[in-house]
């Protein structure tokens, strides 16, 4: 990476110069006033032409109004986040939190530092008719006319690109704009008691952590007893608002649908370019880095990013649930399990899992461990229906694992005890839950109440992955050694409809001789 710009300008190498300034020792950054002057001039105008208002804006605005309706009288901070150091002063990409993105509408990276302010009004004064007016604060991109221009490696055009205005922004969004610097008065302004006229402030927490030590010192500050301010009790009031902007993301709108068709059609896309690169895989001795490549290749030219880390596991690395290392061989004969979603530009991520066997055909043992995952995976698309409970979908599930792995004597006990609390003992060869919900994240709505979640009821709406699985450890001494160093899952991100479950990747093969068939079609 070239960061270094020639001048004769000379850094301060005085034993006394600050810490946070010596990132720039090795640069020599011109600094002259003719070099200023120069820098300044003869640049083509920017255009002055606003984009179009978004499709998403109208889906956005309607979420804040149903969050402005849980928190009528109080002021919400939702901050995007801030740029992460990856080393030194090197940053990761940056992506906006997911609740921030919810409710503005952004995806990919453009508003390090931004925050969401609504601002309670009168009844009926706020935005279509709500009890809030929302503004969106973020840093403008700096003129070609500053020194920010072609100094500032985080936020200067000349380092980073265009980003958009705040009149940009505006007209895409539908939403009021205001430079980041005016944040904190917005924040702070008649922050107090409710009880003396005040306004109370709930925050997303541990977003932003200067957006945090902002809100804190505004209620300490302003509280009638500081001493007795109870941060306990905050960080409760704020994660109610999490919560809220969690649960409201259990039921997708028709937006939010769309972009998950279009995260998983690239994730298809991503899985028929790893069955391409299987034999430079075989060939490579990191042969599963040679997959996660494959796929991450697809999710940067068909998405914005992966929506996770991909799982790239072959032979007995497949049974372990998270393995994304990917340092391990691909081998003939054994089986190569893929765990992976992209992530569109919306950050709408999809979550597929296909398990193959490496040399296009399964092996007897391999094929049975299989079938008896897909009926799992089958059973659980069954109750998948509106009206019943989300915990339903893992039992039926759980119960035909059970019932398999006692027809092959693999259980010390019936199926029937297995199942019961007491019991439990299938879940050895598939300790995880087999679904969960799916959306801005892989595992979306993690902040929502149980009564909501694991125990609420399936809904229009919904969209979730159902992801049985079996692993069998090389080192699992209480199954027979055919067994071993096999791990299967198989996943699906499903939409439930008022007619039932739809498989969004059900484009991509299931049943064992699809997989064959489909992996011998791309190979040849």
């Amino acid at each position: 990476m070239n960061q270094t710009e020639q001048s004769s300008a000379h850094p301060d190498h005085s034993s006394d110069q600050p810490l946070e300034e010596r990132v720039n020792n090795r640069s020599q950054r011109p600094d002259s006033d003719a070099f200023r002057t120069f820098m300044a001039s003869s640049w083509a105008p920017s255009s002055t032409e606003l984009p179009a208002r978004a499709e998403v804006a109208d889906h956005a605005a309607r979420r804040r109004r149903a969050i402005s309706e849980q928190f009528k009288t109080e002021r919400l901070v939702i901050p995007a986040g801030p740029l992460k150091v990856r080393s030194n002063d090197c940053d990761y990409r940056f992506r906006p939190h997911s609740g921030f993105a919810h409710l503005t509408g952004l995806g990919v990276d453009h508003e390090p530092d931004a925050v969401l302010v609504m601002d309670p009004v009168a009844e009926g004064e706020g935005d279509d008719g709500g009890h809030h007016r929302a503004t969106l604060y973020f840093r403008p991109m700096a003129g070609r006319d500053t020194k920010a221009f072609y100094a500032d490696a985080r936020s200067g055009e000349f380092w980073i690109g265009r980003r958009p205005t705040l009149a940009e922004f505006q007209a895409q969004l539908g939403l009021p704009t205001a430079d980041v610097t005016d944040l904190e008065v917005a924040i702070t302004k008649n922050v107090g008691e409710t009880s003396v006229g005040g306004t109370s402030i709930r925050l997303v927490r541990k977003v932003d952590e200067n957006i945090d030590a902002l809100v804190d010192t505004a209620r300490y500050n302003t509280a009638k007893n500081p001493d007795a301010v109870d941060f306990g009790a905050l960080d409760d009031l704020d994660g109610k608002l999490a919560e809220a902007l969690s649960e409201l993301r259990l039921i997708k709108d028709a937006w939010e649908i769309e972009q998950m068709k279009v995260a998983v059609a690239a994730t298809i896309s991503g899985f028929e370019d790893i069955v391409k690169a299987l034999p430079r895989a075989v060939a490579h001795k990191r042969g599963e880095r040679v997959v996660e490549g494959a796929f991450f290749a697809r999710a940067r030219e068909d998405g914005n990013e992966l929506g996770y880390d991909t799982i790239a596991a072959g032979g007995n690395n497949a049974t372990v649930l998270h393995w994304n290392r990917n340092t391990g061989t691909v081998n003939e004969g054994e089986l190569l399990l893929v765990d992976a979603g992209v992530e569109a530009d919306s950050l709408y991520t999809a979550d597929i899992t296909r398990t193959i066997p490496v040399k296009g055909t399964y092996s007897d043992v391999q094929r049975k461990i299989y079938q008896a995952v897909l009926d799992a995976a089958d059973a659980a698309f069954a109750v998948a229906v509106p009206g019943r409970k989300f915990r339903e979908v893992h039992t039926a599930a759980m119960e035909v694992l059970a019932d398999r792995l006692a027809a092959w004597g693999l259980l010390p006990v019936t199926a029937s005890v297995a199942l019961s609390p007491e019991g439990q003992q299938h879940r050895r060869w598939m300790p995880h839950g087999t679904s969960h919900h799916l959306g801005l994240d892989v595992h979306d709505c993690a902040q929502a109440r149980a009564e909501l979640y694991l125990d609420g009821v399936i809904t229009e709406g919904m969209v979730f992955t159902i992801e049985p699985g079996l692993y069998f450890k090389d080192e699992d001494l209480a199954i027979p050694a055919e067994f071993r160093g096999n791990g299967v899952r198989i996943e699906d991100d499903i939409l439930i409809t008022a007619n039932g479950p739809v498989n969004l990747s059900a484009a991509l093969p299931r049943k064992p001789e699809e997989v064959e068939a489909w992996m011998a079609k791309l190979s040849a």
